[in-house]
């Protein structure tokens, strides 16, 4: 989610910046780290042609290899969309773009049609929800490769009431304008959704009323586990046990695990949440860490006592977690995740390491905030799926320490170590996982520029992490020699487990190699940008947030934050992470204007890459009745539509080629 810095009379509590001293950030260790040839690989910047062609190294053969003069080596064979902006998307040639399913279409049986000026929340509760974020395919029937048939499984992380309802003002302002009903409908408006899509004709589209299509919203029913669950922090008047909740919000990117369940990630909670509790309760000085304050950008206190810190002090405490829920079961209980921790989660991607446990990797996406990874204590069972189910109440979360030479370290949040004792105001692991960010604050974690998606790369082992931006990074939080001072543009980190490339990959390792893969910004121009020295005008990027990789295990980025920081739409860019063409970007997709491009996800045979399409129209003085773009509809009078769409190529190949 981006912060709407257009508005300065508002606090900026989407990315409020909470930690109170961050140590030595990471930026200050890349400049250390790009002045080594290693970490120069496939980069190039300003001035940097002579140094790349004697450190570009095959991964494969631990050789120079040549770099063109002109051309590009990449293996992706589309023609790049040109920088721009547009009220309307753009892809490369060769390719069409489908819709797939928009805010408000039916997604249950009964859903009315969508009608944006007459909404109400028993609609939306059965039709698909506002901004799309996460998305995952699960085939149909599960267990298969099917790439024609199956679920599409959608986060609704948060709305843009100006763009929702007529008559309630431009800008993040309008949020605290609603009455009770339109609050109402912003609350089923979160969530997730689950759909059922079919390719037929070489057409997807969506399956209205499906056996399996689900809406998950803050009425559905949820049972906390972990070491957290039942604790008298997380209990409130209606939960007086702290083991049920309703619902989840907020609900940004997220993952799946190797026993075919869901994972959705519940990042910015603390904008739904306000009272005086804040500054003077009990859990003040927690709340603070998290950016919860007085005045919520959302107005449902008022309506909702849940909301309000001053009647349920305690209903913060029940969200920031983890969700687990299985998409084949309309039915099943979602459960809320202790033991991963509590933070604002950028999804939590999985990775099977050599010993059958399984690593799962977030961010936590604000400004000095960090990298986490969390260990299951046991392998999981591939053929005995129940034996899963409870896989992620058991294992040891880790936050990462950067250092020099090219070495991280992950270390465990486990009360009772270091400083994580009573005498720190730790009387639990418990306490651990509810203050999980103080308790990174305490072990020395090193402060990111807001990590969002991490991802594993299934070709290579490496695990890559987006870092979108930090512009609030001063000169005298930066090594000499630094010029990312202000970090408009963000990176992309390359953590290397032992035993990456090699079959055996070591994900519980406490111990990785670090590398940068890229610095975004447009080389020449922005200090520090660094890509492969063949990267075009069009092939730059600004401000990475979603990845994913397909089969070849090349990287596809989307961007949140071009048209702010760049001038430009954001999008999708693809590079080859080895051989000649490692880290030359190319532009595959550009957004209509307004919009970022969340949760990219191919099928399994890479003839479909799917995109949700975030908030479009999302632009300083938009409004319902004067959005900046009518996308994707362009129908007089109706607003823009968070989408899902997908991506084939008109001969039926694979995406990329």
């Amino acid at each position: 989610m981006r912060p709407d810095e257009s508005e300065m009379d508002l606090p900026e509590i989407e990315d409020i910046g909470s930690n109170p001293a961050p140590g030595e950030p990471i930026g200050a260790l890349i400049e250390s780290r790009l002045t080594r040839r290693a970490a120069l690989r496939g980069l190039a910047g300003a001035g940097a042609a002579a140094a790349l062609a004697e450190a570009l190294v095959s991964e494969a053969t631990a050789q120079p290899l040549p770099v063109p003069r002109s051309g590009g080596p990449s293996t992706l064979t589309f023609h790049e969309v040109p920088q721009g902006l547009s009220q309307t998307h753009q892809v490369a040639d060769g390719y069409d773009v489908q819709m797939v399913i928009r805010w408000g279409d039916a997604v249950l049986r009964d859903a009315p049609p969508f009608n944006p000026h007459a909404l109400t929340a028993e609609s939306q509760a059965m039709q698909f929800g506002y901004n799309c974020d996460y998305l995952d395919y699960w085939p149909l029937p599960a267990g298969s490769r099917n790439s024609e048939h199956g679920l599409l499984c959608v986060n609704h992380e948060y709305t843009n009431t100006n763009l929702m309802f007529a008559g309630i003002g431009e800008g993040r302002a309008a949020r605290g304008r609603t009455n009770r009903e339109q609050a109402a409908v912003e609350i089923a408006a979160h969530g997730m959704s689950v759909v059922e899509v079919r390719k037929e004709g070489g057409v997807w589209r969506s399956v209205p009323g499906g056996r399996l299509n689900r809406r998950i919203t803050m009425e559905t029913p949820m049972r906390l586990s972990g070491p957290a669950a039942g604790h008298p922090r997380l209990r409130t008047n209606a939960d007086p046990t702290g083991t049920r909740v309703l619902g989840t919000l907020n609900n940004c990117a997220g993952g799946n695990t190797p026993w075919g369940t869901v994972i959705t990630a519940e990042e910015n909670f603390n904008n739904y949440f306000g009272g005086a509790a804040a500054e003077t309760g009990a859990e003040a000085a927690n709340y603070k860490r998290y950016g919860v304050q007085r005045n919520a950008t959302w107005a449902w206190g008022r309506f909702f006592d849940r909301f309000d810190l001053d009647k349920e002090p305690n209903e913060p405490n029940r969200f920031g977690w983890i969700v687990e829920f299985d998409p084949y079961d309309p039915e099943s209980v979602p459960v809320k995740r202790t033991a991963m921790g509590r933070f604002k989660h950028e999804g939590a991607t999985h990775a099977i390491s050599a010993d059958g446990r399984v690593a799962f990797y977030s961010g936590d996406d604000e400004r000095f905030d960090y990298l986490y990874k969390f260990v299951t204590a046991r392998p999981w069972n591939p053929n005995d799926r129940a034996a899963n189910r409870d896989l992620l109440d058991d294992g040891t979360l880790h936050v990462a320490k950067f250092e020099e030479r090219g070495v991280m370290r992950w270390l465990p949040l486990v009360f009772g170590e270091g400083p994580l004792t009573p005498a720190n105001g730790f009387a639990s692991q418990a306490d651990v996982m509810i203050e999980t960010r103080r308790a990174a604050d305490l072990l020395g974690a090193t402060p990111m520029d807001r990590p969002e998606d991490v991802e594993t790369n299934p070709v290579n082992g490496r695990v890559y992490v987006m870092l979108t931006n930090n512009n609030r990074r001063t000169a005298q939080q930066v090594g000499p020699g630094n010029p990312r001072a202000n970090n408009v543009h963000g990176h992309v980190v390359e953590v290397i487990p032992p035993g990456a490339g090699t079959g055996r990959v070591d994900h519980a390792a406490t111990e990785a190699r670090w590398e940068i893969f890229l610095m975004a910004g447009k080389p020449g121009m922005d200090a520090g940008a660094r890509y492969h020295r063949a990267t075009s005008d069009n092939g730059w990027l600004s401000c990475p947030d979603n990845v994913a990789f397909d089969s070849k295990g090349r990287i596809w980025i989307s961007t949140d934050g071009g048209p702010e920081n760049a001038g430009i739409a954001d999008g999708i860019w693809a590079a080859d992470t080895s051989g000649h063409g490692r880290a030359l970007t190319r532009r595959f997709f550009q957004a209509p204007t307004g919009a970022e491009v969340c949760g990219p996800r191919f099928t399994p045979d890479d003839r479909t890459l799917f995109l949700a399409i975030q908030h479009p129209g999302e632009d300083v003085g938009s409004t319902f009745e004067r959005p900046s773009t009518r996308w994707p509809d362009f129908r007089e009078g109706e607003p823009p539509r968070p989408s899902v769409v997908a991506i084939v190529k008109r001969d039926g190949g694979e995406i990329g080629g």
